[in-house]
């Protein structure tokens, strides 16, 4: 089977004569993947305080981590700080036809993987961006009619984003979007259900519409949203937690759904533990586990997490090992 097949066999339950992969550093990758070029009228910043990095994004929201700390870091001042500015909105330009082109440069090129787009965000995730976590919660109940106003210029655009990526050839795409804690979800099914499924369903519904297959990334425990985001049209789950479930029961759960998982060993109770044996029995236990509807993968910020490269390459050998294949 080529690699496209082996990541397609996987996402359909097809009886695929092993995992994915997905690794870096010229390790075993069935992917090639691309994201969306330059804007036309937005020029990155960033800048050093002291022991803080700033830094702003497309949508206007300015950004903080330590220096020395992970990649990522907060949101410190968001771009939608009070509501009378919400008609006014600044909208990236993530619909310009012009940041697609080298996407569909890439993937016009002859290849046997799997072609992975990325999406720039989601409708929960830009949103609780653009007024900032703790505040977006409270909007949820006392703003409804300004959130769900929000929420329909970011789906809006990012349907238009969705479609162009569709055009320039990408046979599936990826978005983040964290619903969960260590152990439950931060939004309710209830509200989940009233709030946001309309909007996954519009979203997902134009992927499928364009060929491709939809993979979500979700840190946290999800489980009380499971069969709401299959129904809503997700694919494939990329979770980088999965020991924060009942591994057997979710693995049952995919079965049942038709979904695959797409993850490394999990991040925060194995991988940075640096227990060779526990790290080659748990990369051994996860593919027998999820064995046919399962791409592993490496983590792409290993300090952030406190991982040892050695760490890293112990678990892609097991994972190789336990599909069939020599390291």
């Amino acid at each position: 089977m080529t690699p496209r097949e082996i990541i397609l066999a996987n996402l359909d339950h097809q009886s695929p004569e092993r995992p994915g992969f997905d690794y870096t550093g010229g390790r075993l990758n069935d992917f090639t993947g691309s994201g969306l070029s330059g804007s036309d009228i937005y020029r990155h910043r960033r800048w050093v305080e002291g022991e803080v990095e700033y830094y702003d994004d497309e949508w206007g929201n300015i950004w903080r981590r330590m220096v020395n700390g992970s990649t990522g870091g907060e949101v410190f001042k968001p771009a939608l700080d009070d509501w009378r500015k919400l008609d006014g909105l600044r909208m990236p330009d993530f619909d310009n036809p012009k940041r697609y082109e080298e996407m569909a440069a890439h993937f016009a090129q002859p290849t046997d993987r799997f072609k992975m787009a990325w999406l720039p965000g989601w409708v929960f995730a830009s949103s609780r961006y653009l007024r900032k976590m703790e505040i977006y919660f409270m909007d949820l109940i006392e703003y409804r009619e300004e959130i769900d106003c929000l929420h329909a210029k970011v789906t809006g655009l990012l349907e238009r984003t969705i479609r162009l990526i569709g055009k320039a050839g990408a046979e599936g795409v990826i978005f983040c979007e964290d619903l969960g804690v260590q152990d439950r979800v931060l939004i309710g099914p209830d509200m989940w259900r009233d709030v946001f499924k309309p909007h996954y369903l519009r979203l997902t519904g134009a992927a499928h519409e364009c060929g491709m297959k939809v993979f979500m990334h979700s840190c946290g425990y999800n489980w009380a949203l499971i069969d709401d985001l299959v129904d809503s049209g997700i694919d494939c789950f990329q979770f980088d937690q999965p020991a924060a479930y009942d591994m057997p029961r979710l693995a049952e759960k995919f079965k049942e759904r038709k979904v695959a998982l797409y993850s490394p060993l999990d991040i925060q109770k194995i991988l940075p533990t640096g227990r060779k044996d526990f790290i080659v029995t748990e990369a051994r236990r996860m593919v027998d586990i999820f064995r046919g509807f399962l791409i592993v993968k490496d983590y792409p910020d290993l300090k952030a997490i406190g991982v040892r490269p050695e760490w890293d390459q112990l678990a892609y050998t097991t994972f190789l090992e336990a599909s069939g294949l020599k390291p």
